[in-house]
């Protein structure tokens, strides 16, 4: 296994993991769109420089790490070119979309940038998620970003555990989804992450 930069050749694999991550996706056809638009494609299609994935031996994707490095910049694009993805009478789905938006920019300050990991269940416990956290947080750290940030849902105990191991704090819990940030470096440009 190697953990090496997203290359376009990766897209249709870092999208069946984006659905099939937590195993075999049972989603409706709007679900999938909802998934892909906004946990997938503006992360590959518009910053896959920030985009890091673990191959298996023959080079096919297995796990990702995506990340947006400006709070800023994404919610122009996303709002603009991905959220319009999704059906206006998807409510629900615009409404999640919304949401996760909103949980990060209290914190945009500090963390400017955010980021989601999925990785295939045959292949998660093998530390592929510590080495894809530790690419883009040297990537991260070469580009002088201070922090980045995520959300994740209060019920998922599996992702929490990850993210507070590798040194992430929880900055906030709400009824469905708690937000977690982690200091990349600071102003003497000393990394922060373990």
């Amino acid at each position: 296994m190697i953990i090496r930069p997203y290359e376009e050749k990766d897209k249709e694999s870092v999208r069946f993991i984006c659905l099939n991550s937590n195993g075999p996706c049972k989603s409706s056809e709007k679900e999938i769109n909802y998934l892909l638009a906004t946990y997938c494609d503006y992360y590959i299609e518009e910053e896959g420089i920030n985009c890091f994935v673990a191959a298996d031996e023959n080079d096919n994707a297995v796990g990702y790490i995506l990340c947006a490095e400006n709070y800023d910049n994404f919610c122009k694009v996303f709002r603009r070119k991905y959220l319009t993805k999704i059906s206006r009478r998807d409510m629900k789905h615009r409404l999640y979309a919304a949401l996760s938006d909103f949980f990060q920019r209290k914190y945009k300050k500090i963390y400017p940038a955010h980021l989601h990991i999925d990785i295939l269940p045959q292949y998660q416990r093998m530390g592929l998620g510590h080495m894809l956290m530790d690419a883009l947080c040297q990537n991260l750290k070469s580009k002088g970003i201070s922090g980045v940030c995520l959300t994740a849902g209060v019920k998922n105990e599996k992702g929490r555990n990850f993210y507070e191991k590798y040194g992430f704090t929880l900055l906030e819990e709400m009824p469905v989804a708690a937000v977690y940030a982690l200091k990349i470096c600071c102003e003497t440009n000393r990394p922060e992450y373990p």
